[in-house]
C-alpha cells in the first residue's frame, strides 16, 4: 500500500490535534532523550512555543501520512556562528512506528535544509538506547562520526551518545 508521506508547516487549525498527539501518548519520550526531564506542556505554552515554530516551518515542520499529522522534523543550531546544524525526527503516534516514515520525512527535511541554508553538514545525535534512529541515520547515508561511551545514564544503565553527520556533497550523491 503506497502512502503519501510529506513534511510541511503546521496549519493554525491543527493546534488541538497536534497538542493531543504530542501529549496523549508519551511513549515517544522513551526514545527522544529520555534522560532529560520531560513535563508535558500546558496548551497555552505549547501554542506559543512548539506549535508556533511548527506553523512558521523554519526549524520544525509536521510529518503527515495521507494528510494525517503523525510526527515532526526539526533542526537547531549547535553553533550558528560556525554553521553547525543538527536535525531530528519524532513519530509521536506509535501506530506509525516501524513503517519507514522517519527516513522518508528526514530525506525531505535534509534536502530542504541543504537547499535553504548555507551549510556544508547536517548532524543527528541519538543514543544507543534508540537503535531505530541509529539504523535510520545509517540508511540515509549519515556517517557515524563519534560515539561518546556511557555518557547517558537512564533507568540504572549507561548508554552511549552517538553522533552522525552527512556532508552536502555526500547528500547530493545519495539523494
Amino acid at each position: 500500500m503506497r502512502r503519501d508521506i510529506c513534511i510541511r508547516p503546521a496549519q493554525s487549525t491543527e493546534l488541538h490535534f497536534v497538542y493531543q498527539l504530542v501529549t496523549e501518548n508519551e511513549e515517544w519520550t522513551k526514545f527522544n532523550g529520555p534522560y532529560f526531564a520531560y513535563t508535558p506542556p500546558l496548551l497555552d505554552d505549547f501554542a506559543t512555543g512548539t506549535f508556533e515554530r511548527l506553523c512558521k516551518g523554519l526549524d520544525m515542520q509536521v510529518i503527515t501520512v495521507d494528510d494525517v499529522v503523525v510526527g515532526s522534523v526539526n533542526c537547531y543550531w549547535e553553533c550558528e556562528s560556525t554553521r553547525w546544524l543538527e536535525a531530528g525526527v519524532v513519530i509521536y503516534d506509535t501506530a506509525y512506528w516501524g513503517q519507514g516514515i522517519a527516513p522518508v520525512a528526514l530525506t525531505q527535511w535534509i534536502s530542504h535544509l541543504f537547499s535553504t541554508r548555507e551549510i556544508e553538514r547536517v548532524g543527528m545525535t541519538t543514543w544507543s538506547g534508540n537503535p531505530r534512529m541509529m539504523a535510520c541515520a545509517s540508511k540515509l547515508g549519515f556517517k557515524q562520526e563519534a560515539r561518546l561511551r556511557k555518557v547517558r545514564f537512564y533507568q540504572g544503565e549507561y548508554y552511549d551518545s552517538v553522533k552522525y553527520g552527512v556532508l552536502r556533497s555526500e547528500w547530493q550523491q545519495h539523494d
